[in-house]
């Protein structure tokens, strides 16, 4: 049995070797008959070799495909999150006011959740213009305000502008804590400046810049209150035309090629009763908590368009006849366009009729009053109907009824007599029927006004109004002007006079200007109060509202913040007869001329005795001698 085992696995050894022999012939056999292919045909063994390497050169370029998607992916990651905190809104305000002209108010607003204070070196730029994205960069700039007026706000017949302006030009700037030499600083950053927008910043100098305590501060983020890092000041001289408007309109996303800013044509904008456009720039908050931070660029551009001005012989106003064209689209990049009807006082159309005719209203808390505005959403195409063009006009039934007076106002001027002596007035009027208000009230006068603080006199309703506070900082000869602060209580349906004499000085004739008889311009007086409401105000400034009511912060709910700019001055100086030096150097040369010509001709002139003429008959007889030959007599 045991016998018989061993033969069975004796012969399943053998059949196993002999298979694997076999077969290995056979592969053997196989590969030389290849070997012989490959080298007979060349051609063959190639295919046969890109054959064999197909598959892993295929998988590779898959590998590839894949790297360069999850690129793609990533590059639309980073786009999607920059357009995400990158925003553009554009809105424009049209109030009718009473005396039949129209105010209208632009406002566009770039808000990009970025950082230029920690080093980091912004390189794209997407709606957020890059030549001041440069400028908050290199100059540590916290907060910057400009702004470049035509004309004077008439607040008794307009009523309170929704963002205040002097005339002429002003610019105040918040530096950040790092900048060492802050006067340096400002000195540059004005030149530069002034190269953007093509203005005359570069006048600003030491003799008109100030540097508040309390009038202006920070309107963004941060409390932090040191004046140390402020400077104000205004060119009241200054003259707005095109060339400034045109880099304004460079700095938006769609420049003036749509949206609301094809409306801002020059010829009409400047053939107005009023003008002024400004650039805003300051961090705010994305959230209630502030846990976040971006920066915010405002450019608002407002514009009175007076009835008489205009050559307009009835109550009629539309956009075309205002700005000589209408609206065809929304600019692509922004993500909201409105225009906003003020029809506050017009609940049932009395007194001018719209057309075309809304559905959408809106209200809104706008300088302490809840306004009712008609709406007009420009990325909605049913907004411009069938014509693909929108022309709103405003037609006047009725010239009937009364503004609602401000509850501040001011006026200044200069009186006296005579080129030696001199006092300003400042007038504040408070309008309120029972309420009283503090106002904070900054005068900056040059230094050739000199001012006798101690004649300085605050009057209200006939009594004696002792201010709370005063800062005052005297002028330098030809370094610094006079800076005056106080804080003053304004007593319930009342004005208040502050009078303050002054001494004209006599400058060097090189100071004067190129027509020192037009007189030198003082710069207006800055008002700035918190004025009691009578509406709720809202104090969460990261809830989403129109433009036109956010700009300045309100942190109360019973009253709002309000800026009133006076008038600027005009005194005249004493001025001494530039034609004189005309007239001196004109009889001068004269006698120099008389004198030194005489003498000169006495010494230079040589001296002939001259033969009397002969007469008529000698010289006959010499002419026919000389025809003869013979000599003459």
């Amino acid at each position: 049995m045991a016998a018989h085992r061993c033969r069975n696995l004796a012969c399943l050894l053998l059949l196993f070797l002999s298979v694997f022999l076999v077969t290995m012939s056979q592969e053997t056999t196989l590969g030389h008959e290849q070997h012989a292919t490959a080298v007979g045909d060349p051609q063959t063994g190639a295919e046969t070799k890109h054959t064999a390497e197909k598959p892993r050169v295929e998988e590779k370029r898959w590998e590839e495909t894949k790297v360069k998607a999850t690129t793609q992916a990533s590059d639309t990651a980073v786009l999607t999150k920059t357009q995400v905190n990158e925003d553009f809104q554009e809105e424009l305000v049209i109030r009718p006011l009473h005396s039949g002209d129209i105010y209208a108010s632009f406002q566009f607003r770039t808000v990009w959740e970025t950082d230029f204070m920690k080093g980091n070196k912004v390189s794209h730029y997407r709606l957020f213009p890059k030549s001041l994205g440069q400028v908050i960069s290199k100059f540590s700039v916290r907060e910057l305000h400009i702004s470049f007026t035509q004309g004077y706000w008439r607040t008794m017949q307009w009523g309170q502008p929704f963002i205040p302006s002097p005339p002429g030009a002003e610019l105040w700037v918040w530096f950040q804590d790092s900048v060492t030499d802050v006067d340096a600083t400002w000195k540059e950053l004005t030149n530069v400046l002034s190269g953007i927008f093509c203005a005359s910043l570069n006048f600003i100098d030491s003799t008109n810049t100030l540097q508040p305590s309390a009038s202006f501060k920070p309107l963004g983020i941060g409390n932090e209150t040191d004046h140390r890092f402020l400077r104000y000041a205004t060119l009241p001289r200054e003259i707005v035309c095109t060339e400034n408007l045109t880099p304004w309109k460079k700095l938006l996303p769609c420049g003036s090629k749509a949206g609301l800013a094809v409306l801002l044509k020059s010829e009409k904008l400047f053939h107005s009763s009023f003008h002024s456009q400004s650039v805003h720039i300051r961090p705010v908050c994305q959230d209630r908590q502030c846990k976040s931070s971006s920066w915010e660029l405002r450019q608002a551009l407002n514009v009175v368009f007076d009835l008489h001005t205009s050559g307009q012989s009835k109550r009629e106003w539309s956009l075309f006849k205002m700005f000589s064209r209408t609206l065809t689209e929304a600019c692509p990049l922004a993500s909201s366009s409105k225009i906003y009807i003020d029809v506050t006082d017009n609940p049932q159309e009395e007194q001018f009729e719209l057309s075309p005719a809304t559905p959408l209203l809106s209200q809104a808390v706008v300088l302490g009053d809840r306004r009712t505005f008609s709406v007009y959403d420009l990325t909605q195409q049913v907004t411009f109907g069938t014509v693909r063009s929108l022309n709103l006009m405003i037609r006047w039934k009725s010239s009937e009824g009364d503004m609602l007076r401000p509850l501040l106002h001011a006026e200044r001027y200069v009186a006296g007599y005579g080129l030696q002596t001199g006092e300003i007035h400042t007038l504040m009027y408070n309008n309120h029927p029972f309420r009283s208000f503090p106002v904070l009230l900054l005068d900056s006068v040059p230094w050739y006004l000199r001012l006798y603080i101690h004649t300085l006199k605050v009057i209200s309703k006939g009594k004696d109004n002792n201010p709370s506070y005063i800062h005052y900082q005297p002028s330098k000869d030809r370094e610094r002007p006079h800076l005056l602060e106080m804080l003053l209580q304004l007593p319930p349906h009342s004005v208040t006079e502050v009078t303050v004499q002054f001494e004209r000085a006599l400058l060097k004739w090189t100071e004067y200007t190129p027509d020192p008889n037009h007189g030198f311009y003082v710069g207006s007086s800055v008002i700035s109060s918190l004025v009691p409401s009578t509406v709720a105000m809202e104090t969460n400034i990261t809830m989403e509202q129109p433009l036109f009511s956010s700009f300045f912060p309100c942190k109360e709910e019973s009253s709002y913040f309000a800026r009133v700019y006076t008038e600027p001055l005009l005194v005249n100086l004493p001025t001494p007869d530039f034609s004189m030096p005309y007239n001196v150097i004109c009889l001068t040369c004269t006698v120099v001329a008389v004198g030194y010509g005489s003498l000169y001709n006495l010494l230079t002139r040589s001296f002939q005795v001259e033969e009397p003429n002969p007469g008529l008959a000698k010289r006959i007889a010499n002419v026919i001698r000389r025809m003869r030959g013979v000599p003459p007599l």
